[in-house]
């Protein structure tokens, strides 16, 4: 999915054009994948302005990730906030996606070197469905992959690190080269965890059931705006562990994420997932998710930064 270039990034503190923003080839975490990040979305209301979905959430996450990763962040999270909403502004996108950094720069190549420069991006881009269209409509299909999310003992599966996103890069380009649209990862025990880049959700006989925090996944926040809204609902969520048969008998499946939003599942592994299309549940989230993002929903403008 390819990006296209806006007029400026917002780096270390100042608004910089687009094709100057860059660093040195022997950055730290180019070589050791110690940085922090977060994706955002912007989305066009309709009213006309421009809001920017749970920021504060992402923004503490983004802090957090710094915490886990032994980094101390040169901004606050005001300051950070500012430049979302700065970057957004600069660059005239009624809606878009944000990508902000924090990550060790040129200045010394040793593992454990404390000597690079601590540095913060913040860059924003148009940017559609993740994965399609088509599939938030009709639902994707998934692989389990062979790829597992790492133990709470070998990964930091709270952060979102960048060096940490390779086992799901993998995964995801091998599901791609098997025809699939997203990889659907297990954690070290087998249970279900998350997607590539995504957490997941499973209905059966009217109950959602999640993984739990404590598990090898990312506390998600459009999975958090989902379980509020399916609570509002009166509809119940249980946060307990899913074994992967589970998936192929449940009613409905769907994935949450900044980027994928709410994308039903009609087929894992082969598996067609209930009538093989998003169901009422699903569909039901769906609708209120994107009514809260890009609707005239008010209920939830505490959600909402606008820019």
């Amino acid at each position: 999915m390819g990006i296209k270039k806006v007029e400026s990034i917002w780096l270390d503190g100042a608004l910089v054009p687009w094709d100057s923003a860059s660093d040195h080839l022997l950055a730290h975490t180019m070589h050791y994948g110690v940085g922090v990040f977060e994706g955002i979305r912007a989305y066009h209301r309709a009213d006309g302005r421009t809001a920017v979905f749970r920021l504060r959430e992402h923004i503490d996450r983004l802090l957090d990730s710094c915490a886990i990763c032994t980094m101390d962040s040169p901004f606050t999270r005001d300051q950070l906030m500012q430049a979302c909403v700065d970057v957004v502004r600069a660059n005239k996108l009624a809606a878009c996606y944000l990508r902000p950094l924090i990550y060790l720069g040129y200045g010394a190549m040793g593992l454990g070197s404390m000597e690079s420069p601590v540095r913060t991006m913040v860059a924003c881009y148009e940017w559609g469905a993740y994965l399609g269209d088509e599939g938030l409509k009709r639902g994707i299909r998934c692989m389990i992959s062979s790829i597992a999310r790492p133990s709470a003992s070998s990964g930091m599966n709270k952060g979102k690190i960048c060096g940490q996103y390779v086992g799901s890069v993998l995964a995801k380009r091998m599901a791609a080269k098997s025809g699939f649209d997203e990889a659907l990862m297990l954690d070290p025990q087998g249970y279900v965890a998350e997607g590539t880049g995504e957490n997941i959700f499973v209905v059966k006989n009217g109950v959602v059931r999640t993984p739990p925090t404590s598990a090898a996944i990312l506390a998600g926040i459009t999975r958090d705006t989902a379980i509020t809204l399916l609570a509002e609902q009166g509809i119940e969520v249980r946060q307990e562990p899913i074994a992967r048969d589970e998936l192929y008998i449940a009613d409905e499946v769907f994935l949450t994420g900044t980027a994928a939003e709410i994308t039903p599942v009609r087929e894992i592994d082969h598996h067609k997932i209930g009538r093989g299309e998003a169901g009422a549940i699903t569909r039901g989230v769906q609708e209120r998710f994107f009514s809260v993002v890009k609707g005239s929903d008010s209920k939830h403008d505490h959600w909402l930064t606008h820019v």
